[in-house]
């Protein structure tokens, strides 16, 4: 994409327009009002809405696997929400530093422009002739060639002046390009985050449908059945005698990062968030870090990628332990075969067991 003759200006103005459009979290549209009907059309009489059907009790097993999928999706999609969100603010604060390079650098190229002016002026004053014919036409030759010397110097200054005046615009609608890549990146991740947002929230619906399905009997049935389950993972991952060479003591950093994770003990979860008040899985042990002074990746993707692996013998308190083949679930450990996660929507963070759930692998921020 480039920009016209007026690029560089029209570019800072509009980088900037995009930044606060793009960057934000909706976009509102006033609706234009309709005109008064003549007369009141009678309200419509209200379609009764079919009960949901009954969940069978022989079926509470399904459900509850079926739930345990639905809620894995909305936890992928909300890692993707997640990523899209860093790259929104990452790619808005690049815009920004680009418009105010634009910016300065349209500033610079009128200073240079003046001072081009004012050199051709100069020039005008001396009449245009060549210093052959300057010197013979002067009354003080001795004088002349002083000057001489000077005019040469300001001939290699004009030079130079011109030399910058040609960087300065190339860099000026480099700049305008950059920053137009950088509008189309911010774009794309906003709708990155808008589709990500939308699969979120049909997961968590159909599970909550679901859920609304069964009897009071019914829920309590479940939740015994999802503690058996973890009960039941837990006990056979003890059973490896992973424990039995786990004897790690956390560093100075993961002290505080556990702190941290433990005073938030009983807040909820909420998709997307980081706190205070409520956090996901994610958002819970990337700010646990940046409490203990180590910021490290906002996603459990992320963590997974870009922190150090460490087996899960050697593990610590502080540790984060990323769960399933995807990533898409991180608990920080925190000793004696447990973890503090913020598990899922409806559920509040909580200490689990650190078997519970498929162990991808164990990674270290402060390693």
């Amino acid at each position: 994409m480039r920009w016209g003759k007026r690029g560089p200006l029209m570019a800072a103005l509009t980088v900037v327009c995009a930044v606060t459009v793009l960057s934000a979290p909706g976009t509102a549209f006033a609706s234009v009002a309709p005109a008064p009907a003549q007369q009141a059309a009678p309200a419509p009489t209200p379609t009764p809405q079919p009960t949901p059907t009954a969940v069978p009790d022989k079926d509470l097993e399904k459900v509850r696997e079926k739930l345990d999928r639905l809620y894995h999706d909305a936890a992928v999609a909300t890692d993707a929400y997640n990523a899209a969100e860093e790259k929104t603010k990452k790619q808005s604060a690049e815009i920004v530093a680009l418009a105010k390079k634009i910016v300065e650098g349209r500033r610079k190229l009128e200073r240079l422009k003046d001072q081009a002016g004012a050199a051709a002026r100069d020039q005008y004053r001396t009449g245009g002739l060549s210093s052959s014919a300057q010197f013979l036409l002067s009354d003080d030759p001795g004088q002349f060639l002083d000057d001489a010397g000077r005019v040469l110097q300001g001939q290699r200054a004009a030079r130079s002046l011109m030399a910058e005046k040609t960087r300065t615009q190339r860099d000026l609608q480099r700049y305008a390009d950059d920053a137009a890549d950088r509008w189309q990146q911010l774009d794309a991740n906003r709708k990155a985050k808008a589709a990500a947002k939308k699969k979120i929230e049909k997961q968590i619906d159909a599970a909550e449908k679901l859920q609304s399905r069964l009897e009071k009997k019914q829920k309590e049935r479940l939740a015994r059945l999802e503690q058996e389950a973890a009960q039941k993972a837990q006990t056979a991952w003890l059973d490896t005698g992973v424990l039995a060479d786990v004897h790690g003591k956390a560093s100075a950093q993961g002290e505080k990062a556990v702190q941290y994770a433990t005073q938030q003990l009983g807040k909820p979860y909420v998709w997307g968030a980081e706190g205070p008040d409520a956090f996901d899985c994610s958002g819970l042990t990337s700010q646990a870090w940046a409490a203990a002074g180590h910021p490290v990746p906002r996603t459990s993707q992320e963590q997974w990628k870009q922190l150090r692996h460490v087996d899960v013998e050697d593990m610590r308190p502080g540790d984060l332990v990323i769960y399933f083949s995807d990533a898409s679930h991180v608990g920080m450990y925190i000793g004696d075969g447990t973890i503090i996660h913020a598990p899922r929507p409806g559920r509040t963070v909580t200490t689990a067991g650190a078997g519970t759930m498929p162990i991808l692998g164990v990674v270290r921020p402060d390693a």
